[in-house]
């Protein structure tokens, strides 16, 4: 049997902050915007550059907040400047953690929010 995960699916409040966060921040693409305004929702997924694994933001127009959890912890992405992309989190309206290191190791990655409360890993590529 082979398989493959294909895609993560987030629900969102906000949908022009969310599309902003990933697309303007991460270089995401929106792959397909789909409306059911019938059903009172709307479906749009992301393409990350150099993966095959889709996100989905579920957007559904009357929803309460959500609460994330304790069991979904964050989503990770991969990045070439690391340092770059640091200072540009901090630049923008997002919460941005500070550079880390494992075991006090060199900064290798670092957590922003997105507009829905969901933390990103930002790590170091390798």
């Amino acid at each position: 049997m082979n398989q493959e995960l294909v895609e993560i699916c987030l629900r969102v409040r906000d949908i022009d902050a969310t599309l902003d966060f990933y697309t303007n921040l991460f270089d995401f693409e929106v792959a397909s915007h789909r409306k059911f305004p019938e059903n009172k929702f709307d479906l749009i997924y992301l393409n990350s550059p150099g993966s095959s694994v889709q996100i989905e933001l579920t957007y559904n127009y009357d929803a309460e907040p959500y609460e994330i959890g304790n069991g979904f912890s964050h989503l990770g992405v991969t990045v070439d400047d690391l340092e770059d992309m640091h200072e540009t989190c901090k630049a923008s309206a997002y919460k941005t953690g500070e550079l880390k290191g494992l075991s006090g190791g060199t900064p290798s990655y670092f957590f922003v929010t997105d507009p829905d409360g969901y933390r990103i890993e930002v790590k170091r590529r390798k």
